[in-house]
């Protein structure tokens, strides 16, 4: 497959062109997609980019086909994948389910706007729950939240690499924001960095014969019996935790000493970085915890860091009326120390809301 960009390059695009520009570097061969607001441009990027580098697309009824193709065309051996936000992560729900049942390597980039329902076309932090453990099932999921546009193409790449390695459902949480802005990154193609791309292979029509030199797929999302279910999702989650630890990724900055540690994700860690520099300027001692992967949460980590700190609070902030707190909770479950939360559901958040909310609660 011919490259895709060469020798690393400077670019300045929005995220939207940045995820279509990582997709084609990732050798991926076909995006499924149906039209909604934030993530539109992916698809208008990739079908003027796709043809020149003998890559396919199909426009699908609507977003249960889009995520049903994926699960099909993963199965035929196709590097294939899939981008939506908002009320399509709902109606994806159903196909993502599915490539967790059958352990497809499903890759989805997830720009999340407003919500309740289609809420609004802009951006929040939204979407945690529903791309986290949206599904029926357990959530087997491995789920990045990026912060960046090299994010949004490093992790592009690593996506794809990610679900085909492990064969768990895969999504790259963006936002409205990082969707429309335009920021500077370094494009390049793997190769050029060392990263060896996971070789795809077709899951159905393999070669040999069940019993004789192969063992059968069995790649099945329904099943008669209530045993036979509780063995598989059993099976998926002892793979799913003995995985887990290889998955994780987070950020920690300044926590050392820490009176506070403000944990956040996404764009807004962004905004905590910025906070956290600017109390420590004024003699606060406040500390920054991100997590990168949401599904596996970094939750040994983040108890190692409240431990050794000793710190007084942990502050959530987040564009999102408690979802990642909710999350953070759960998997810190028996700490003691107090949380307080700066919750802006859909709206933006600025250093400036940061620090004044650590001023206030220390």
């Amino acid at each position: 497959m011919a490259k895709v960009v060469g020798k690393s390059k400077k670019g300045f695009l929005t995220g939207n062109e940045t995820v279509a520009w990582a997709a084609l570097a990732a050798g991926a061969d076909i995006m499924f997609g149906y039209p909604i607001t934030p993530q539109n441009e992916i698809m208008h990027y990739w079908t003027r980019l796709a043809p020149q580098y003998g890559r396919g697309f199909l426009q699908t009824e609507d977003e249960i086909s889009a995520g049903f193709t994926v699960c099909g065309a993963v199965q035929a051996g196709k590097k294939a994948f899939t981008a939506t936000a908002g009320p399509g992560n709902v109606l994806m729900q159903e196909p993502f389910g599915m490539a967790e049942a059958m352990r497809l390597p499903l890759f989805a980039i997830i720009q999340q706007r407003g919500g309740p329902s289609s809420g609004t076309v802009i951006y929040s932090q939204q979407e945690v729950g529903l791309t986290t453990y949206g599904g029926n099932g357990e959530g087997h999921r491995i789920v990045f939240s990026t912060a960046t546009h090299q994010e949004l193409y490093d992790y592009t790449i690593k996506g794809f690499n990610t679900a085909w390695k492990y064969r768990f459902p895969t999504f790259m949480l963006g936002d409205g924001y990082q969707a429309k802005m335009r920021e500077p990154l370094e494009m390049y193609d793997p190769e050029e960095r060392g990263i060896k791309m996971v070789e795809t292979n077709p899951l159905l029509g393999v070669e040999g014969h069940i019993g004789e030199n192969r063992e059968p797929q069995h790649l099945c999302n329904i099943y008669s019996l209530e045993e036979e279910l509780y063995d598989v999702v059993l099976k998926h989650a002892a793979e799913y935790e003995k995985i887990s630890p290889e998955l994780i990724e987070y950020e920690e900055r300044e926590c050392e000493d820490a009176d506070i540690i403000i944990v956040s994700h996404g764009v807004v860690s962004r905004a905590a970085d910025d906070a956290v520099k600017a109390l420590r300027a004024q003699g606060i001692k406040a500390g920054y915890f991100r997590p990168i992967t949401l599904r596996p949460f970094p939750q040994a980590q983040l108890r190692e860091v409240i431990a050794k700190s000793g710190t007084k609070k942990l502050l959530v902030a987040e564009s999102a009326y408690g979802q990642l707190y909710r999350l953070m909770k759960q998997e810190i479950y028996g700490e003691t120390v107090p949380i307080e939360t700066l919750f802006k559901p859909g709206v933006g958040i600025i250093d400036y809301d940061i620090i004044n909310k650590v001023k206030s609660v220390l």
